[in-house]
């Protein structure tokens, strides 16, 4: 009976107690904690918006305006027959080189030949008319001097010695006539230049009168003419530009040259000078002709084809350019993203010029030497810290090489 009861007072003796339970509920939170403590997601800041940029500059910008031209010869000239008679000869090879002053044409001459040998010997008779006046007259006076002849002898043979010399100088005026008629039976070119195909053949009769003068057409194209139209929009918006359309230039202001487009879509490789902007506006267009020339040693340019001309406008001096993809537009205007100093990006509205090609001009709002956002600007907002880069150089196809033509 001792025995059993010992034995139930050492079991109980070995159990643990409750402050037990306690301290292990204790230790098992603890480390529970501690484990969450260093194993639970650490919070990171998001990471800044990369940009790329680039600093704003100032150069020389050319301002261009596209118009569809016309291209004619310098020189176009109808050869036309100022007589009339039978075609005899051509000299000439249809869409040859020709000088000035050649032989094109023959008209047959022998009916002026005969004008002129009539009117030769017109001439020679109003002369022998003339002399035999002159020594009537030289033989009457001494008489009437000495009142052997009357003073109507003497007033008969003045007027007899003076109508002859008259008749002379008509003779002689009918002889220059006929010479310069039976001239004009040799055609000639009154230019140098490139000549057409005839347009008479051999043995027909032409003439002013016979209804069929133009003989052929020469012309001179080493040099063209481009002829286009510009709006009075244009010239008023251009009134202080630093380029000059027409005319002499005046003070510092520029030549306004042209390029062209050839019908293959290609830039021809030479350039021309405006030489000419008609001083009043057609009221029916509202436009006024401008006039180019343009050398054209190869005959490259073919009168009387149509081409696409861009011509200088002006030129801007130290002005901003920008890329136009890096601008935004809302109702309020246009704005850009400008990276401060600080990496802080900053909206900023700007007033813009022209366009230039792939550029716009900015005229207020941008100063030199400042950084300008010109990819990642979509997800920006004003006064963003960013991560600005700097963007790749790209050659500018219009506004840096633009101002090398100067």
């Amino acid at each position: 009976m001792n025995t059993s009861g010992k034995t139930v007072t050492t079991a109980r003796k070995h159990r643990p107690g409750r402050r037990a339970w306690l301290v292990i509920a204790l230790v098992v939170l603890i480390a529970a904690a501690s484990l969450y403590f260093f194993m639970r997601p650490r919070h990171q800041s998001a990471p800044l918006p990369v940009v790329e940029v680039e600093t704003v500059k100032t150069a020389d910008v050319n301002i261009y305006g596209e118009y569809v031209g016309h291209i004619r010869a310098q020189q176009f000239v109808e050869i036309h027959a100022r007589v009339e008679g039978y075609l005899q000869k051509m000299c000439f090879k249809e869409g040859t080189y020709i000088q000035a002053a050649q032989t094109l044409f023959v008209i047959d001459p022998k009916l002026y030949q005969a004008h002129v040998n009539k009117a030769r010997a017109q001439l020679n008779k109003a002369e022998a008319q003339a002399r035999k006046a002159k020594h009537d007259l030289d033989r009457i006076r001494p008489l009437y001097e000495q009142n052997a002849a009357s003073q109507l002898d003497l007033d008969n043979a003045v007027a007899a010695y003076e109508g002859a010399q008259a008749e002379v100088i008509v003779s002689k005026a009918d002889l220059t006539q006929a010479e310069l008629t039976l001239g004009y039976t040799q055609v000639t070119s009154p230019i140098s230049g490139f000549i057409s195909e005839s347009s008479a053949d051999i043995g027909t009769l032409v003439g002013p009168s016979a209804g069929k003068s133009l003989l052929a057409t020469v012309v001179k194209s080493d040099t063209v003419r481009v002829d286009f139209s510009m709006t009075a929009l244009d010239y008023l918006r251009g009134k202080d530009r630093n380029v000059n359309i027409g005319g002499d230039t005046g003070g510092s202001k520029r030549k306004s040259f042209v390029t062209i487009t050839l019908a293959d879509g290609s830039e021809y490789p030479l350039q021309g000078l405006v030489d000419f902007a008609d001083p009043k506006v057609d009221p029916k267009t509202g436009t006024f002709s401008v006039r180019a020339e343009m050398p054209n040693p190869d005959r490259s340019l073919l009168p009387g084809e149509f081409t696409k001309v861009r011509v200088l406008l002006d030129v801007r001096e130290q002005a901003i350019e920008v890329p136009t993809k890096a601008l935004e537009i809302e109702k309020n205007g246009v704005y850009i993203y400008v990276v401060r100093p600080d990496s802080v990006a900053e909206r900023r509205f700007i007033e813009t010029g022209p366009e230039v090609g792939n550029n716009t001009i900015v005229e207020r709002g941008l100063a030199k030497g400042e950084r300008i956002v010109v990819e990642g600007f979509h997800k920006l907002s004003h006064n963003m810290k960013v991560s600005p880069v700097e963007a790749k150089p790209k050659a500018s196809v219009d506004g840096a090489a633009e101002g090398k033509e100067e």
